[in-house]
Formats: structure tokens, C-alpha cells, sequence
């Protein structure tokens, strides 16, 4: 699981038909994570938006907790962080 920031958005106008309709957004990760540094795209199945602090699952984790296990997908926004989380 990664903590995050959403930066901004995807917009892809091709994709596979299992993606059609989702949401792609632009993450970068909390300073203190492992992932710092290294934005990451994110598919959006909870309505996060430009701003907000985010949790991603990563890997299978993504496709299972979106209930998407046939789709390519390697990150998915899971949570919007509400309070508690220091980004510097």
C-alpha cells in the first residue's frame, strides 16, 4: 500500500475494453514512503480528486480490491485519507 497525493489526471482515449468508463489520476507518494519520487497512474473507483491524500494497493492487491481480476491494472486508489497523514 502506498500514501499519496493526487497531482493530476490521465486522459486515454484508447484503452482496453475492461478499462472503458475508469478514471486514471497521477500519484505521488509521501516523502517518507519507499515509492517517493516516482509518480504512479492510479485507476479511480472512489471518486478521489486533484488534491486529496489518497491509499493505492499495488500489484494483484489493485485488480482483486477493485473487483477487477481480468483487467490490466497495477495500482488502484482504495481510500481517500481524511486526517492523520503529514506529507512533508
Amino acid at each position: 500500500m502506498i500514501i499519496g497525493k493526487v497531482v493530476g489526471s490521465v486522459i486515454s482515449t484508447r484503452k482496453n475494453e475492461n478499462l472503458v468508463g475508469n478514471k486514471f489520476l497521477i500519484i505521488e507518494p509521501i516523502k517518507s514512503m519507499a515509492h517517493a519520487g516516482d509518480r504512479l497512474v492510479a485507476i479511480d473507483n472512489v471518486g478521489a480528486g486533484i488534491g486529496e491524500v489518497v491509499l493505492v494497493a499495488t500489484g494483484s492487491a489493485a485488480r482483486i480490491g477493485c473487483g477487477m481480476e481480468h483487467t490490466p491494472i497495477d495500482a488502484a486508489i482504495v481510500g481517500i485519507i481524511d486526517e492523520g497523514v503529514k506529507l512533508e
